[in-house]
């Protein structure tokens, strides 16, 4: 069985790829501040001296490298903190798998591309650190990501929605932004089958064919559970991506339609809203 490491276990994308990978590998996961789950080991990405005697202890096959601060206006805000834990600690990461000749999965983004934004530019960084891994690396390119977590409470497009419906409050959301979503449990599935087949040398972008805003989202979920959206231009001119999708089919990997991950959004919402009920 594959031994897989994921940093940044306890952010909202880190939750849900450690909650759904660990049910098929031998998967370790590491947080910064808080645990979201108790077995989670502390690193501090940016401390190479850190990094590299937890991936030197846990020998993973293919470290999954989340942890990042994917806040544009954080990373605007904090550019040198931004670029020490987007890209320096990307590089501690290579780095150690380097030693080991572990493979990196690195969670990277559409916005770096064609960067438009410091959080972009740190990301797009981060690739061609990740090309450097000599045995092997695979770069993730998600859109907006959206779906459930075991991390509810960051400040995450879906875990605002998430409040709307528990709150019963309705809500406003922009009509501007036009962008081709991600499910997030599409990324856990796109990792098993790279770490499965032995994928390498791929950039694969993760999101659906259909050009949507925040409000078209807000709408369909919240309608299911009977709370209102609202919309309101707020005039964001960032440019839609430029991925081909073709790559999903060319490596034979799983691929979804906007309503395909409409309906397990709202089934995963209304199980989870079940779970805390009970």
């Amino acid at each position: 069985m594959p031994k897989v490491l994921i940093t940044g276990a306890s952010s909202y994308v880190g939750a849900r790829l450690y909650a759904d990978l660990r049910k098929k590998f031998d998967v370790t996961g590491t947080y910064h501040s808080t645990p979201l789950f108790p077995e989670l080991v502390k690193l501090d990405v940016t401390n190479s001296g850190e990094v590299q005697e937890t991936v030197f202890r846990l020998k993973p096959d293919f470290v999954v490298h989340v942890a990042a601060n994917p806040s544009a206006k954080w990373c605007e805000e904090n550019p040198t903190l931004a670029k020490k834990l987007n890209e320096d600690g990307t590089q501690n990461v290579v780095d150690a798998a380097n030693r080991i000749h572990a493979k990196v999965i690195y969670m990277s983004s559409v916005a770096a591309k064609k960067p438009s934004s410091l959080y972009g530019k740190t990301k797009g960084e981060g690739e061609k650190i990740a090309v450097q891994t000599k045995a092997g690396y695979v770069i993730l390119r998600p859109s907006l990501i959206i779906g459930f977590s075991p991390n509810t409470v960051n400040d995450r497009a879906y875990n605002r929605l998430l409040k709307n419906i528990m709150e019963k409050t309705p809500a406003v959301y922009d009509t501007s932004w036009k962008f081709r979503p991600t499910w997030i449990g599409h990324i856990s599935e796109i990792i098993e089958k790279v770490i499965d087949r032995n994928i390498t040398g791929e950039t694969i972008p993760i999101l659906v064919p259909t050009l949507k805003s925040r409000f078209d989202i807000a709408k369909d979920l919240l309608t299911a559970f009977g709370i209102q959206a609202a919309p309101k231009d707020l005039n964001d001119t960032t440019p839609a991506d430029s991925e081909d999708l073709d790559k999903l089919r060319q490596l034979d990997l799983p691929q979804y339609t906007y309503p395909e991950i409409l309906e397990k959004i709202i089934r995963e919402t209304k199980d989870y809203l079940q779970s805390i009920r009970s």
